[in-house]
């Protein structure tokens, strides 16, 4: 209660302090004399404890300063320290031109302030995470797309998968499942699954979809990168490093309360201050409760999100930062048909089948739960001029517990009307489906300690960026949930199934019609009487991965950069031992510096296969078979765009991924493994940022995959798309206008969608292709953005698509929906 009192009263202080006098943000960055950002200068408003550090861009945002006349004061080693005296409208954003630092030695040059636009909020031109070292966008020979917080909140984001949308050649293939050691959703990524598994670089499992509530950026990072990253928590068509929120110099922060469709609530904070009065120790705190009920006729998901992180700069070498986020969820599996794997098939798209997306086959009474802990802690020491240590610990604890349920197509009807004359009838169209649930009860721990050496020096007079770096990590699962049973069969489609026999349909209810209604029972006291007598898992599986690696960029003239890359990786569990090497090459060539690259990448990437235990039918016994790891190739070319000081950023790519000594399933032979795949992936992407003048800003991609298996002794796959490969082609758009000044200043509009072509989401000669449909989905919305607050409304679905995704299942996706979010500014 006392806690309740503590926060209402701080609220309180608050709203009285953002009315009590008038206030003013500064923006900025601050450069080198060589035009390279300086990161982590320190900027304080001289006689107050306003003050903030640039980030990795060099870019800073002071906000809340008092109006008026004030000098700011702009300090880092090895620079020469800079005051300007500025002058701050009151209620505006004054913003800077770029700010030069000099080394101590040289004299200061005069300073004249003059007025610019702002800048571009939807792209980052700079990464330290995608390789390793700090590394702008135009210099780097791989391929990522970034989206930001700043576009999120204009669309009102409130979930991952609706962030991921604005990256190019990315679609969802899964909803988050819930279940254990991969419940989080899947995605198709240049033709591979891949899930959100990195947090700022490190392991960041869970078995759940990630709140975006301490979401600062998403990296969507390109192809094969097992170089610097390995092999356990990436796929060959590349991953998702979800980067967070840190603590700044300075008192600040937000509330927000967002409403929608389908009983969405939603309220988020985040509240930052400094610790200290030299704003060298900081903390900021990140937190959500989450509402929302299905759009179908049942469903729901609740959840509470809180992320608290430390900053503490001890001196000028030395500094630590800690990230922690808490998140507990609750929710129904989402709707997941499953076509047979096993039996050709009876229906070959939407229209055949006869679904009805609105309805969900499941119960409110049939939840699982997801409580997620994690902590990074990352300590970091200039050990001189040129070189840097970083120490990075990870450590994370990902839960699934509950009912899991998913629907399955079953044959033995199909079978049935000719083994058991009479017992079906009305049969002729659409497909029945088994409800199989369990008891899930999973645990998965994570441990990764990383040391790493970044430098940045000259050898030989050519400018070398250095990462050295060992990695250890460990993951444990933890299995004691219950094996699976039937819990009730459904009927999709315009026929009727009567008169079925328990005996030999295994229907739970023998005096069921079997209709579009549910069967079986949906109570979760009902469910836990048919688990009572289930088997119970008693399974631990550990994996134990020692890696080391280095790459560099080596600058041959300011304009042409390579980087030379290799990783050695030891892999080991209960029963087996793999090591692996992963090379990486690239080059860049600038014929405009930082402005337009040519580039060209060959990447390598690899998984450590583990060993499956085969069962003879016929004697019961079981061998052990090993297998090599697998391995990718990708060779990458391409060009990149940083025109008008980065307010127009542009890639278009071609690249080819190679996968070889791939395992596959046995044609006829269940559960029986051999290692004859071969696959090529390869395709078109093209990603367009630009803020062409001031107030409008837009995001765009496209991408064309084509994507087939090889070689493989398994008939049923080969020369076929891969189901997980997802749309041939994609596209994403999102664009708005603000007005910035005259009676409509701070009002604005957006408009964009999405694009998929058809999906075969089931390939194969001998079950056959279920397509489904292209779609072309519209948002707009509208928003007013004023210094203590802003209002956004977004209209999701415009048309009422009906569409789909789906990974040999079909998941029907949300119809028109609108959302309206209000936000206090502090």
């Amino acid at each position: 209660m006392k806690q309740k009192y503590l926060v209402l009263s701080l609220l309180l202080f608050l709203v009285q302090l953002g009315f009590s006098q008038n206030t003013s943000n500064l923006r900025g960055q601050i450069l080198a004399e060589d035009g390279t950002p300086i990161p982590n200068v320190n900027i304080k408003v001289v006689g107050t404890t306003a003050g903030t550090n640039s980030n990795l861009d060099g870019r800073f945002l002071l906000q809340g300063i008092i109006s008026g006349n004030r000098l700011i004061r702009f300090s880092y080693m090895g620079f020469e320290a800079k005051e300007l005296e500025v002058f701050l409208p009151a209620n505006e954003t004054v913003s800077l031109p770029a700010i030069v630092l000099q080394d101590d030695e040289q004299e200061l040059d005069e300073v004249v302030i003059s007025a610019t636009w702002d800048i571009n909020e939807f792209t980052r031109p700079k990464s330290d995470f995608v390789a390793k070292l700090p590394l702008k966008d135009i210099e780097n020979p791989q391929v990522y797309n970034t989206i930001t917080a700043e576009l999120m909140e204009q669309q009102i984001v409130t979930n991952f998968d609706d962030a991921i949308k604005n990256a190019s050649g990315i679609s969802k293939l899964w909803e988050s499942t819930g279940r254990g050691n991969d419940g989080a959703g899947y995605f198709s990524l240049r033709g591979f699954a891949v899930q959100p598994t990195l947090v700022n670089g490190l392991p960041g499992l869970t078995n759940a979809s990630p709140d975006p509530a301490n979401i600062e950026r998403i990296e969507v990072i390109k192809g094969p990168s097992g170089t610097l990253y390995g092999s356990s928590l990436i796929s060959y068509g590349g991953l998702i490093n979800i980067v967070t929120k840190k603590p700044y110099a300075y008192f600040g922060g937000n509330i927000s309360y967002t409403m929608g469709s389908f009983g969405l609530n939603r309220i988020t904070a985040d509240i930052n201050t400094p610790l200290d009065e030299e704003g060298d120790i900081t903390m900021r705190i990140n937190t959500a409760y989450h509402t929302e009920n299905s759009f179908q006729d049942a469903g729901f998901q609740k959840s509470l999100f809180v992320a608290p992180s430390f900053s503490y700069k001890v001196n000028d070498r030395l500094s630590f930062y800690v990230n922690t986020e808490f998140y507990d969820s609750e929710s129904t599996n989402p709707t997941m048909l499953f076509v047979d794997r096993g039996a050709p098939l009876r229906v070959n798209n939407i229209e055949e089948l006869g679904y009805d997306p609105e309805r969900s086959y499941t119960s409110n009474d049939l939840t699982i739960e997801n409580p997620t802990f994690s902590l990074q802690g990352q300590m970091l020491y200039k050990l001189s001029d040129e070189w840097t240590s970083q120490t990075v610990i990870s450590r994370g604890s990902a839960k699934s517990l509950g009912h899991y349920s998913y629907l399955y197509e079953t044959t033995r009807f199909y079978q049935g009307r000719e083994e058991v004359e009479g017992s079906v009838s009305n049969l002729n169209e659409g497909i029945v489906l088994t409800r199989y649930m369990n008891d899930q009860n999973s645990t998965t721990l994570t441990t990764d300690i990383q040391q790493n050496f970044v430098g940045d020096f000259e050898f030989l007079g050519m400018r070398n960026r250095m990462v050295a770096g060992l990695d250890y990590f460990n993951r444990q699962v933890i299995d004691n949930g219950s094996g699976y049973v039937a819990n009730g069969n459904i009927y999709i489609g315009d026929a009727t199934l009567q008169n079925v026999n328990e005996s030999v349909f295994g229907i739970y209810d023998p005096s069921a019609y079997i209709t579009d209604n549910d069967s079986g029972i949906l109570s979760a006291a009902g469910a836990d009487a048919l688990l009572a007598n289930s088997n119970r898992n008693n399974n631990t599986t550990e994996e134990n991965i020692y890696s080391a690696y280095v790459s560099d960029v080596l600058n041959f003239t300011p304009n042409l950069s390579v980087m030379a890359s290799l990783r050695v990786d030891h892999f080991e569990n209960d029963n087996n031992s793999q090591t692996a090497l992963s090379p990486k090459f690239g080059v860049v060539y600038q014929p405009l510096d930082d402005k337009i690259s040519i580039f060209a990448n060959y990447m390598d990437g690899f998984t450590n296969v583990a060993p499956q235990e085969e069962g003879d039918p016929t004697t019961g016994a079981t061998t052990t078979v090993i297998f090599d790891p697998e391995r990718a190739k990708q060779v990458e070319v391409g060009t990149k765009l940083s025109l008008m000081n980065n307010r127009l950023a542009a890639t278009f790519s071609y690249y080819d991924i190679q996968v070889s000594n791939i395992v596959m399933e046995e044609t006829g032979r269940p559960f029986f493994y051999v290692q004859d795949g071969e696959r090529y992936s390869r395709g078109f992407e093209a990603n367009f940022v630009a803020n062409p003048f001031k107030g409008f800003n837009i995001i765009a991609g496209y991408s064309h995959n084509e994507s087939e298996l090889t070689v493989s002794d398994q008939t049923d796959f080969l020369g076929r798309r891969p189901e997980s490969a997802g749309p041939v082609d994609t596209a994403n758009l999102w664009a708005s206008y603000g007005f910035t000044s005259g009676n409509l200043k701070g009002f604005g509009f957006g408009f964009g969608g999405n694009y998929a072509s058809e999906n075969m989401i089931f390939n194969r000669q001998l079950g056959g292709v279920f397509t489904l449909p292209s779609y072309t989905v519209f948002n707009a919305g509208v928003f007013y953005n004023v210094q203590k607050y802003s209002i956004n409304v977004k209209l999701n679905n415009i048309g009422d698509e009906e569409y789909y995704n789906g990974w040999s299942t079909i998941n029907p996706q949300t119809p028109r929906n609108v959302m309206a979010s209000l936000t206090y500014k502090f």
